[in-house]
C-alpha cells in the first residue's frame, strides 16, 4: 500500500480566533500568537525562520483578513481554506490540534484553495458591500417614516406606490417644514399622479399631526437622508477603483446595444456602463435580467478574470447554484445544500424579475417551472442559466441573441412533438394529424 507524498514540506497550518492565532509547523511544538499586528509581524519572522514558504489558513468570518495581507506581503504562498474542507475529528476539537490538521491535510495536498480575487476587486468589493449595507439601513428608516405618518393618519404609503419617491418625499419634507394644507402639499406630486390619484392622495393627506409623532416622522427622515449620503460617498470611491480598474485592463469595448434601465437604487457614477465594458473586455449586461448595477456587483465580487475557474461546472457550483446530489447505491438521499455565494446572489435576483418579465424567452422558462416545481426550485435553475450564459460569454466568446417567449415556446412544442412521435413509434401506434 503506497503512502501519501508530501507535497508541501516547508507548511504551516494557522488555526484564526478573535484573540490568538495557533501556528503549526512540522516537527515543531504549535506556538499561539495574539491577534495585535505586532504580533503578526512576529508570526511571520518566526515562519521565516523555520523556512516555511506556503502557509494554510481557515477562512473564519473576517479574523483571516489582516494576516493573509500581511504574509502576502512577506512574499508566503498563502492558501485560504474553507472551514467545511479542514473539519476535525469529532471529539478532537482544540485550537491546537486544529493547526495541527490543517498543516497535515494541506501538506498533503488535500485542501483546496479558495477563491481569492486581485487587490483592486478586493478594495471593490468593500466599497460594493458597504453600499448594499447603507441601503439596507436606509431601508429601515423608510419604514420608520411609515410609522409615523400611520400613527399622524397620513395614509401615503396605501396610496403611493412608494413613500420614499419624489413626489413622497417632497409633501414629507413639505409637512416637517410645517406646511399642513393637503392642497398645497398635493401640489408638491407630479402632474401624472395629480391626475390619476388626485383625490386619494387628498383624502390620505387629512391627518392628526401631533407633536411627537412629528418628531418621529423628522428623526426618521434625517436618518434616511444620512444613509442617502453615505451611499453616494461609497458611489464616489467606487467611480474612482472603476477608473483605474479600467485603465489596467487594457480591453478596448464598445457596441451599440441599448443600455438597460436601472430602476432602484442607481449608482451615481459617470460612464458607468463604458467603464464595465472596458473592465471585461465584453457587455454581459446583454443577458436576461443583468443590469450595469448587477454587472457591477458581480465585478466586485468575481473580478474579470473567468479562468479562475477552469470548467463551467466549477464556476456554478462555486456560486451554490448546481443542484444538489447525494447517492449511494440505487438510493438518492437528501443532501445540505450548499451555501450560495453573494454572486449566487445576484444572479438569483436576475432570476426573479425575470418571473414577471414577458420577453425573454427564460422568463417563460422560470414561469414554466415555477407552475411544475414552485417558486424557489425555479429561480435558482433560471440563476443557473444566466450564471451559464455568463461564463460562456467569457469562456467562449459567445454572442447572445435574445430569441423572445416565442421562440421558447415554438422549441418546447417541438420537443413534446418529438417525444410523442419516439413514444408512438414504441407503442407501434400511428398519429394522425387533424
Amino acid at each position: 500500500m503506497s503512502s501519501l507524498s508530501n507535497i508541501y514540506p516547508n507548511s504551516a497550518g494557522i488555526d484564526i480566533g478573535s484573540e490568538k492565532v495557533f501556528v503549526s509547523v512540522e516537527e515543531q511544538p504549535v506556538r499561539n500568537f495574539r491577534t495585535f499586528t505586532s504580533s503578526y509581524r512576529e508570526l511571520s519572522v518566526y515562519l521565516r525562520a523555520h523556512k516555511i514558504t506556503h502557509v494554510a489558513m481557515e477562512a473564519t468570518g473576517i479574523y483571516w483578513i489582516t494576516l493573509y495581507d500581511i504574509l502576502e506581503e512577506e512574499g508566503f504562498d498563502v492558501t485560504l481554506v474553507n472551514p467545511a474542507d479542514s473539519k476535525n475529528l469529532p471529539g478532537r476539537k482544540t485550537d491546537v490540534q486544529d493547526c495541527q490538521w490543517i498543516q497535515q491535510l494541506f501538506s498533503y495536498g488535500l485542501l483546496r484553495k479558495s477563491f481569492g480575487p486581485q487587490d483592486i476587486v478586493r478594495k471593490l468589493r468593500v466599497y460594493t458591500r458597504m453600499r448594499e449595507d447603507k441601503l439596507q439601513m436606509a431601508s429601515s428608516h423608510i419604514q420608520h417614516m411609515q410609522k409615523a405618518l400611520i400613527q399622524m393618519n397620513i395614509r401615503l404609503p396605501e396610496v403611493l406606490s412608494q413613500t420614499h419617491g419624489a413626489s413622497g418625499m417632497a409633501m414629507i419634507k413639505a409637512i416637517l417644514q410645517g406646511e399642513r394644507s393637503a392642497e398645497i402639499l398635493l401640489s408638491y406630486c407630479t402632474s401624472s399622479l395629480i391626475k390619476t390619484k388626485g383625490k386619494d392622495i387628498l383624502q390620505a393627506l387629512e391627518g392628526n399631526y401631533k407633536e411627537e409623532y412629528i418628531f418621529e416622522l423628522q428623526q426618521a427622515y434625517d436618518g434616511y437622508m444620512f444613509y442617502l449620503q453615505q451611499v453616494k460617498s461609497c458611489d464616489n470611491e467606487t467611480a474612482k477603483i472603476l477608473e483605474e480598474y479600467n485603465h489596467k485592463s487594457d480591453k478596448d469595448y464598445k457596441d451599440n446595444y441599448p443600455i438597460k434601465p436601472i430602476r432602484h437604487n442607481k449608482p451615481e457614477i459617470k460612464d458607468l456602463h463604458n467603464l464595465l465594458l472596458g473592465i471585461h473586455g465584453a457587455n454581459p449586461t446583454v443577458l436576461p435580467g443583468l443590469t450595469d448595477y448587477s454587472l457591477l456587483k458581480l465585478t466586485a465580487e468575481l473580478g474579470n478574470n473567468i479562468g479562475q475557474w477552469p470548467t463551467i461546472k466549477q464556476f456554478i457550483s462555486w456560486l451554490g447554484l448546481a443542484p444538489g446530489k447525494h447517492q449511494s447505491g440505487k438510493m438518492n438521499k437528501r443532501s445540505k445544500k450548499k451555501p450560495i455565494t453573494r454572486a449566487g446572489q445576484i444572479f438569483k435576483q436576475a432570476a426573479q424579475s425575470l418571473l414577471i418579465s414577458k420577453q425573454p424567452g427564460l422568463g417563460a422558462f422560470a414561469r414554466r417551472l415555477k407552475s411544475r416545481k414552485g417558486s424557489g426550485i425555479a429561480i435558482k435553475a433560471t440563476a443557473r442559466k444566466i450564471a451559464e450564459l455568463y461564463y460562456r460569454m467569457f469562456d467562449q466568446g459567445m454572442d447572445y441573441v435574445e430569441q423572445g417567449v416565442k421562440k421558447y415556446e415554438e422549441k418546447l412544442k417541438r420537443q413534446q412533438l418529438n417525444f410523442v412521435i419516439k413514444k408512438a413509434n414504441e407503442l407501434n401506434l400511428q398519429l394522425i394529424e387533424n
